[in-house]
């Protein structure tokens, strides 16, 4: 079976067994990222604001059982990451984490002490870290444990 096949059916598969029979497609991004689109057509309102969950957690689950499942058994090389959307949750998120990306740039600079960015699930730690790696005087860590590991914006020291 195909990746594409092999991650559409595996999300209808679940997305079946929750009660929420919808239609899925997979593409694939210009950075290997596999999509895997949730159909929002046959779902009631409701149905979608579940699927996605409180600040994004199910959805969140989905797409970390998604990269785990899917990945099993298979060389670090062989292994894809996987996006699931639904209803243009993960392209929104994506601008509002841009967002605090340029607000806590701004402030960072401005007052030269690190801050805090709370609340963030680990996929948007990562996704926030991404983002900083083409900014030259900023950095990015993460402290704690899960579930209370925060990330920290802070000034990169120059050797």
């Amino acid at each position: 079976m195909s990746e594409q096949n092999q991650g559409e059916a595996w999300l209808r598969q679940l997305l079946n067994q929750m009660g929420y029979p919808a239609g899925v497609e997979m593409s694939q991004a210009p950075d290997g990222v596999y999509w895997l689109n949730i159909d929002a057509h046959g779902l009631t309102a409701a149905q979608v604001e579940a699927l996605i969950g409180d600040r994004g957690h199910v959805i969140d689950a989905i797409q970390y059982l998604a990269n785990t499942l899917l990945n099993i058994g298979r060389e670090r090389e062989a292994q894809h990451p996987y996006t699931i959307e639904l209803a243009g949750y993960r392209v929104r998120r994506q601008g509002e984490l841009e967002a605090l990306v340029a607000e806590v740039s701004q402030q960072v600079r401005a007052t030269g002490e690190a801050a805090e960015l709370p609340d963030l699930s680990s996929a948007e730690r990562r996704q926030i870290h991404h983002l900083f790696t083409d900014i030259a005087d900023l950095t990015t860590e993460s402290r704690g444990a899960e579930p209370h590991r925060r990330l920290f914006v802070l000034r990169r020291t120059l050797d």
